[in-house]
């Protein structure tokens, strides 16, 4: 698949958290955004990363992104891309929902949008994706996954559509029948949903693994990194090859079958689960059982991260991930991703930060942020000074009007 470039060439905020009015200028493949905390610099970087999803990288409550005592926020992106031209993509958020207009059009299902402008977020809170909830985990492949394949999307919204009307039902102690209902669409849903995952955690190992080579190529011993997909409590390991010195190639993961218990898993197999489960399912008033409760593991020699890896080696593993998410992009959608840096590049060692660079493909948009420029990167940053949410582009002496 032909790759096109996109460019991200401005963004215009209006009542965006701290933001009241904001517009900044682009267009150049390396951009940073300098200044003190809490000035606005992650909260422009998250509204650029809503044009992937439409959703946050912060939070999964829209409404904090609206300025206090305001109606709405707004958001505006001029994107160049090789394959459509220039489009203009408006975003307007209410604490009742959101609007989005691409060129003047009215988005209506959010299937249509998705994957047209892919970004790649890299932040100080990935590290909770190796310590942190399952939810986490779950949220970050279903976005990876449903960005690049519709039918994964509809999957996923016909499933938790009908799990919310089964939990609604369990609330309230509902008959049999009623729940019966809504487990055949949950069903029929459920054996692909499970399918379609560990389809993607394999692909997505291989390239992972060739990340991880990369970022951690003075490690002493190499080790080989891997997903350990626990589909409904049962362990899947995906392990890639392990990861040699530099230039060495990074073989195919291993074959994949179904976790124990979900071999070859139909529609009535599922059935007979949550049959078999509405007893404590509606004691707990919860469906306790199926995809919603999935879980990926980061690994290390095959062994979870979050126990065997050290600090240095769980920041390689996520920044290797989100490699990996930005090969993933390019390659099923044919565009080059948006490179999103929060504040991350300034914690990584000199060394570490160069690897970096060199497992990104050249041409990638990146726009970072930090307190103070890195002093020891060679490539040329396109820079914005930033302070009490006004941004100041600085000129090449340095100089800047804030």
């Amino acid at each position: 698949m032909a790759v096109s470039r996109m460019r991200l060439q401005r963004i215009t905020l209006q009542h965006f958290r701290n933001l009241a009015a904001a517009k900044v200028e682009f267009g150049g493949a390396r951009h940073f955004l300098v200044g003190p905390n809490g000035q606005g610099k992650s909260n422009l970087l998250e509204a650029v990363g809503l044009l992937t999803a439409l959703r946050s990288f912060r939070t999964s409550d829209a409404r904090v992104l609206i300025a206090h005592g305001q109606a709405e926020a707004a958001v505006a992106c001029e994107v160049e891309h090789e394959r459509s031209g220039a489009t203009r993509v408006e975003l307007r958020l209410r604490p009742g929902g959101k609007e989005v207009v691409v060129d003047g059009v009215a988005v209506t299902r959010l299937a249509d949008y998705l994957g047209q402008f892919p970004t790649v977020v890299l932040s100080s809170q990935d590290q909770q994706l190796v310590r942190g909830a399952p939810g986490l985990r779950r949220r970050w492949l279903d976005l990876t996954l449903a960005a690049t394949d519709p039918s994964y999307l509809r999957l996923l919204q016909a499933y938790h559509r009908a799990l919310a009307e089964r939990n609604a039902l369990l609330r309230r102690g509902a008959a049999v029948a009623e729940l019966a209902a809504f487990e055949r669409p949950m069903a029929a849903a459920a054996a692909p949903l499970v399918a379609a995952r560990a389809a993607g955690l394999e692909h997505l190992a291989a390239q992972l693994a060739r990340a991880y080579s990369q970022l951690a190529m003075g490690a002493s011993v190499p080790e080989s990194a891997g997903f350990a997909y626990a589909a409904n409590g049962a362990k899947h390991v995906v392990v890639a090859a392990k990861a040699g010195g530099a230039g060495s190639p990074v073989a195919p993961p291993i074959p994949s079958a179904m976790p124990a218990g979900l071999q070859g898993a139909k529609e009535a197999d599922w059935l007979a689960r949550w049959e078999a489960s509405r007893a404590r399912d509606l004691q707990m008033r919860t469906t306790m059982t199926g995809p919603h409760r999935d879980d990926v593991d980061f690994t290390l020699e095959g062994r979870p991260a979050v126990d065997v890896g050290s600090e240095g080696q769980q920041r390689s593993l996520v920044l290797a991930l989100r490699v990996a998410q930005a090969h993933w992009f390019q390659e099923h959608l044919g565009v080059a991703p948006l490179i999103l840096a929060d504040d991350v590049l300034g914690e990584l060692d000199p060394g570490r930060r160069e690897r970096f660079w060199a497992a990104l493909t050249p041409g990638w948009q990146v726009i970072a942020t930090g307190t103070s420029l890195p002093t020891d990167e060679p490539r040329a940053w396109q820079v914005t000074q930033v302070e009490a949410g006004r941004f100041q582009p600085v000129a090449a002496d340095g100089r800047s009007a804030l």
